[in-house]
């Protein structure tokens, strides 16, 4: 896989962003019990794979083919552990019968967010959880792969469109992590003020996606590890839950239960 900023990866994203899946996947870890997991948005699977568990079948979901065969690949065949290609906003997935469905930095793609959301609910069975991770609007940096980002209020509303209880937390950071966010969003605006004309909102938006994909690694290269934050050592340790959530926490973290019933046909 190559670096576009649509997924992390090791080695080549600023180590607070990797920190920052990270610390979401721990969270979903510790309130996991046994059944079914269904993981949407996998990547490679690396995150995946630390919600498996003797009493818990993993499956992974990525809208890419080639990239759930390179994560079939990379994991041993003998752990729970399963991987399919299939779109988070209409699953090749059965209704009920899933007992958790984590939506990690996924929701924020797409722009309609709430056929994600009642896929979640749909593929869920009765007393099943949806683990619901993303960036909190007011802290996110332009990243053109966002296209619908979430205040705490916007999520609850939306999540309960489908689910009748869910509670929506922060994932807060420390303030060395604060520290790095702002440092490199400090880089990202003055290399965003030398496009005067903002060309990048008026040009079609996969014409944007392009460049930015294409220029993300020179830019990195260019900014070097100090200003990027490659290898800054901020890890998982550095984010805390919260139940205060201000414009400065860095992420949002909500878990719905009980899905409202469908119509039939519906």
């Amino acid at each position: 896989m190559k670096l576009t900023g649509e997924r992390p990866m090791q080695g080549a994203t600023p180590d607070s962003l990797l920190a920052f899946h990270d610390a979401g996947y721990r969270e979903v870890r510790a309130r996991l019990t046994g059944g079914v997991v269904l993981d949407i948005g996998c990547g490679v699977g690396d995150e995946t794979r630390r919600l498996t568990a003797p009493d818990r079948l993993v499956v992974g979901a990525d809208y890419s083919a080639p990239t759930m065969q390179e994560a079939a690949r990379g994991h041993s065949s003998s752990d729970p552990l399963r991987f399919i290609a299939s779109d988070g906003s209409a699953l090749v997935v059965r209704d009920a019968t899933v007992d958790a469905v984590v939506s990690s930095h996924i929701i924020e793609h797409f722009t309609n967010p709430t056929r994600h959301v009642a896929e979640l609910a749909r593929v869920l069975r009765p007393d099943g959880s949806a683990f619901v991770i993303t960036p909190n609007a007011p802290a996110d940096f332009e990243n053109p792969f966002h296209v619908y980002l979430f205040e705490p209020e916007h999520l609850i509303s939306t999540l309960r469109l489908f689910f009748s209880e869910v509670t929506c937390l922060g994932l807060e950071g420390d303030d060395a992590l604060k520290a790095d966010f702002a440092a490199r969003r400090a880089s990202g605006e003055r290399l965003l003020r030398l496009d005067v004309l903002r060309l990048r909102h008026r040009m079609p938006r996969s014409w944007y996606v392009w460049s930015y994909e294409h220029m993300l690694p020179a830019v990195y290269r260019v900014l070097g590890s100090e200003r990027t934050g490659i290898g800054s050592g901020i890890t998982e340790a550095n984010f805390f839950i919260t139940e205060t959530i201000t414009p400065e926490t860095p992420g949002l973290f909500a878990v719905a239960r009980h899905p409202r019933a469908r119509a039939p046909g519906g």
